[in-house]
């Protein structure tokens, strides 16, 4: 068989079509664990018929041995060996040698959870797509996880605003059993209303931070060019407690990202090559349109300058009075505005 995707193996479970051998690369746990579900469910085996493991723990003998017998009282056996790049010489070969003839009424689900060595896998991954499905799972980044979590939230009937999204992927980070929780905890309290868009505010309730707490509004500031909004923010997260080299940390993210977008869009690039090439989300997109306002390329420097100077002073408890160095950062950025 061709190599699939997850996409392709879930429709064709709903068609009722099962494989004798799934292979699932990759380092996203989470969702292989979700296709291992549903693999799980369309065979619906017996506790007589279903075997799981890890294969650093699995006796490989026994293993085999099990998905080389037919299943009992059922019309086929599911076997589960998850992290098989932990497997030695001996055992990876005894894997091979069932892969080339695997039973048709055994379901043998395989994890293989090291990007970088299964390249060198070649034997394996060639078995496993010509005698059941592949897929691979990646983590996700930026825009797929962006697309991710908005299918997350239609599947729970819900819809959200782009900065929504991006709130929720920035506060919650790539961790999707993390993600599905915090959406999860969103459906119920969007339960009662009649509005099922789920806005920031939602998700910043829900995470915890007030509106008025959000924590890339200083990010957001800057790269907009909101000059007084960016000064009363780093007055506020000071007094607030927050650490000066957080706060120092924020500007610097915003300001090389604006700096990389200004070069890219001086040199031609197509605007979605610069979103590629600066990791942009999809809604960021109004920065490459705004680039013509940014700072001059000197401007960047200096304020880079005091940046480094910043956090020299700052690591090294040289600083005397941390919120002016920051403002002083601020003012070199925001020079002639």
């Amino acid at each position: 068989m061709a190599k699939s995707t997850a996409d392709k193996i879930s429709k064709s479970l709903e068609k009722g079509t099962i494989s004798p051998v799934y292979l699932l690369t990759g380092e996203d746990l989470f969702r292989k664990k979700e296709l291992i579900a549903k693999i799980t469910a369309a065979v619906h085996p017996d506790d007589f018929n279903i075997y799981s493991s890890s294969a650093d723990k699995a006796d490989m003998g026994e293993v085999l041995a099990l998905a080389n017998t037919a299943p009992v009282f059922s019309d086929r056996r599911v076997v589960i060996l998850t992290g098989i790049e932990k497997l030695r010489k001996n055992p990876k070969e005894a894997l091979l040698k069932y892969l080339e003839n695997p039973l048709d009424t055994t379901v043998f689900i395989l994890t293989h959870n090291d990007t970088k060595k299964f390249k060198t896998e070649k034997t394996l991954g060639a078995l496993a797509a010509e005698h059941g499905d592949t897929a691979n799972f990646d983590e996700l980044k930026r825009e797929e996880l962006a697309m991710w979590v908005t299918n997350r939230f239609k599947a729970q009937n819900l819809t959200a605003a782009y900065d929504a999204i991006e709130t929720l992927c920035e506060t919650v980070g790539a961790d999707l059993n993390a993600l599905s929780q915090e959406i999860e905890k969103l459906a119920l309290y969007a339960a009662d209303r009649t509005d099922k868009n789920i806005t920031k505010e939602d998700v910043l309730a829900g995470v915890g931070f007030a509106k008025e707490e959000n924590p890339f509004e200083l990010s957001n500031a800057i790269q907009y060019l909101n000059k007084k909004k960016a000064f009363s923010l780093v007055e506020k997260l000071l007094a607030s407690g927050e650490e000066p080299v957080s706060v120092l940390s924020k500007i610097s993210y915003s300001v090389l990202k604006m700096a990389r977008i200004k070069r890219m869009t001086a040199g031609g690039m197509a605007n979605a090559d610069i979103m590629h090439a600066a990791g942009l989300m999809f809604w960021e997109s109004s920065l490459i349109n705004n680039a013509r306002n940014f700072p001059s390329q000197e401007i960047f420097l200096k304020t880079l300058d005091r940046i480094i100077e910043a956090d020299k002073a700052l690591k090294t408890s040289t600083a005397t009075d941390p919120k002016t160095l920051i403002k002083g950062v601020l003012m070199t950025f925001f020079a002639g505005r």
